[in-house]
């Protein structure tokens, strides 16, 4: 019995090990033909952060952009690993990059957004890294955990093993 996989959502924390979570989605991705959706979430600001940005920036529009430019910043930092990942690929795998049909970086609640991005792309697979260790293996053990727990399609938990 065979399930295809037509849409698969990889999520990311931008942490360079995550390159090899990537990798595995990129290859499934070349074995079935499936369109890849990349996510990014940056976990919102906490509200004792947003009291001290609206304390002492009294400005609303510098404000708005100080928190944009956060936004701003994670993209650039996905498409410096994307260009990291394709650029050591082969030039046939490097066709695989085709297939990703949505980028998307934004602030919101990791599992919740992951969650609604696999249902929004009708995704049949997500793919997350997950650390082994260190202080994200909390934050990244808790999304996955959570993604895991509530999800209705299949997830790829990738190990990430610190290089450090």
């Amino acid at each position: 019995m065979q399930h295809d996989i037509k849409n698969l959502l990889y999520s990311t924390d931008l942490s360079q090990n995550t390159l090899i979570a990537f990798g595995y989605a990129a290859y499934l991705a070349k074995l079935t033909g499936a369109n890849i959706h990349l996510l990014h979430v940056l976990e919102k600001l906490s509200d004792d952060a947003m009291f001290a940005l609206q304390a002492y920036l009294l400005d609303d529009k510098k404000r708005h952009e100080i928190i944009e430019q956060r936004v701003d910043k994670a993209r650039a930092r996905l498409d410096e690993r994307q260009e990291t990942f394709w650029s050591a690929q082969s030039e046939e795998d490097r066709k695989v990059r085709k297939q990703i049909k949505s980028v998307t970086v934004c602030e919101s609640y990791p599992a919740e957004e992951i969650l609604k991005a696999a249902k929004t792309h009708n995704c049949d697979l997500i793919v997350i890294g997950s650390h082994e260790r260190g202080m994200s293996h909390t934050f990244l053990g808790s999304v996955a955990k959570s993604v895991l727990r509530r999800s209705h399609v299949p997830t790829l938990i990738v190990p990430l093993v610190d290089t450090d």
